[in-house]
């Protein structure tokens, strides 16, 4: 074996298809959230948008806990566009009403989930934060505003825990039963140097080490260190070499369904992920009785999977 193994073993957190779950992070908690939602799992996949740093995670639940819903005055015009500084670019718009449309659309499903949610799945992408300098306030994106807009630092490990164990108090309130599911991204933020990506994923890390020693319904997936050190190879990396490849989400994710998947959840898991295929499969020519007769046996299994897993009905 011309590799590093990461030693994966079965968690004490089982994840189904009973499980409600919302991710949030960078974009790599987006890679398995769109994996999960792709396979019918009951999943919000990141209602901000892809965030970056700790603390931008964390006001995005606090906003939730409050019901906050955005009006205008929370948004900001910049080369044509209406943005927040909450959200990803995902959602700007150059036309106010619709941002605000796009943003309270997920807002609202996101407050509405939190309360009852089984696990929160959370992805670190670096400890570094760019704080709005008119404000004091950290922004989960700059949208390409002047550097001299923000004032640019590094969270310490400490300050990390100090804020992960206050919201993590204020969501077990109103969801006893909650569980978190942490992980650090694979992918390097070279723009900071390969030192310094370094030192800010050992920060994201240790905090997380910390907060799984705090918390028994903590746990840490070592998404970080399969691409690292198992998948210690740039064939594993997408064209900038900074970025898992495809191949690279779909051995992770293997690990992952292995840790919180039991054996059934996993048959039910093949048998959705064929159907998925089959039902986005694209035929070069459609105006043929071979082509009528996919649409038929597609609804037909359809029919089947509803029938055999009841929960498909609002999912399927």
């Amino acid at each position: 074996m011309f590799t590093t193994k990461i030693d994966i073993k079965p968690s004490e957190f089982h994840i189904d298809y009973s499980s409600k779950m919302v991710t949030l992070g960078s974009c790599f908690s987006e890679n398995i959230g769109s994996k999960l939602k792709g396979a019918y799992f009951d999943i919000d996949v990141n209602p901000f948008g892809v965030l970056f740093n700790p603390i931008s995670i964390k006001q995005s639940l606090e906003l939730a806990l409050v019901g906050k819903m955005f009006t205008e005055h929370d948004l900001f015009q910049h080369n044509s566009l209406w943005n927040s500084f909450y959200h990803s670019s995902h959602f700007s718009d150059t036309d106010k009403d619709k941002c605000l449309a796009k943003i309270n659309s997920r807002l609202l499903n996101f407050i509405t989930r939190i309360k009852s949610i089984d696990y929160l799945i959370i992805t670190f992408g670096t400890a570094w934060v760019y704080k709005l300098s008119s404000t004091a306030n950290v922004v989960s994106n700059c949208h390409k505003l002047p550097a001299s807009t923000f004032e640019r630092y590094r969270l310490s490990a400490e300050e990390i825990v100090e804020q992960y164990t206050d919201i993590i108090h204020k969501l077990q309130l109103v969801n006893p039963n909650i569980k978190f599911i942490f992980s650090v991204s694979p992918v390097r933020h070279w723009k900071d140097g390969p030192t310094e990506n370094n030192i800010s994923k050992g920060i994201l890390l240790q905090a997380i080490q910390l907060l799984e020693k705090e918390f028994n319904n903590v746990l840490y997936f070592p998404a970080f260190e399969i691409v690292v050190d198992e998948l210690r190879d740039y064939r594993f990396y997408a064209s900038d070499m900074l970025h898992p490849s495809e191949l690279a989400v779909d051995y992770i994710f293997s690990n992952f369904q292995y840790a919180f998947f039991q054996s059934e959840t996993a048959s039910v898991y093949n048998e959705l992920v064929q159907y998925s295929k089959a039902l986005h499969h694209r035929p070069t020519h459609i105006d043929t009785p071979e082509y009528d007769k996919f649409i038929a046996s597609t609804e037909t299994k359809r029919n089947e999977l509803i029938n055999k897993f009841s929960f498909l009905k609002q999912r399927l």
